[in-house]
């Protein structure tokens, strides 16, 4: 997942590992995606080394000095790293595999879902679809620990389930209309910047 992040957001706009790190963050941190330098640059370094990525100096009005970086990065901050074009095939390639680790977790759900622009309408629906049928087994494993064991769960650990239970009902209504939009044709509209109307 981080190696399809990675190239992602590379396909964007080269970057430098800082501004990669933020960007990540910024860009799926609503799916709980942490990311440390830890893991980011040995991923870099398996990318350059498989073709898919390069490394070279910073480009104009990119951190060149080691006050514009955080000074656990070092230098490595400084390298901007570039895309390849066997980097863009990967990345399509990556795009196009619709197994289940697209949508059982929420990392790999997330990772696909934030580069879903660039993925085909048949294998957008098909992780759509895929990741609905995941959540609707979860629901009902939680609305069947709450027939049959209600009664024995204390009063927050009663609300947790209960919560989780909320919270999968709303992601199965939200899959619900993604995936008639994407059989319609449609793309999903954003919220209008004046906000709900109220009614007089």
């Amino acid at each position: 997942m981080l190696e399809l992040a990675i190239l992602g957001l590379l396909h964007e706009s080269p970057m430098h590992g800082y501004e990669l790190r933020k960007q990540l963050t910024t860009k799926l941190g609503a799916f709980r995606f942490a990311i440390s330098y830890g893991s980011l640059y040995p991923t870099l370094r398996r990318l350059q080394a498989s073709g898919w990525i390069t490394e070279g100096a910073p480009a104009t009005g990119m951190p060149t000095s080691t006050e514009d970086v955080p000074l656990l990065t070092g230098k490595r901050g400084r390298v901007v790293y570039t895309i390849t074009a066997e980097g863009k095939e990967r990345f399509q390639e990556l795009l196009g595999a619709a197994g289940p680790e697209t949508y059982e977790s929420e990392a790999g759900f997330g990772v696909h879902f934030a580069f879903f622009a660039r993925t085909d309408p048949a294998t957008r629906l098909r992780i759509l679809e895929g990741r609905r049928r995941r959540v609707e087994e979860r629901r009902e494993g939680l609305r069947d620990v709450l027939n049959r064991a209600a009664e024995r769960l204390d009063a927050y650990t009663l609300e947790l389930q209960r919560h989780g239970l909320d919270a999968c009902e709303r992601e199965v209504r939200w899959l619900e209309e993604l995936i008639a939009n994407e059989r319609s044709g449609k793309s999903p509209q954003p919220p209008s910047a004046e906000g709900p109307e109220r009614s007089s």
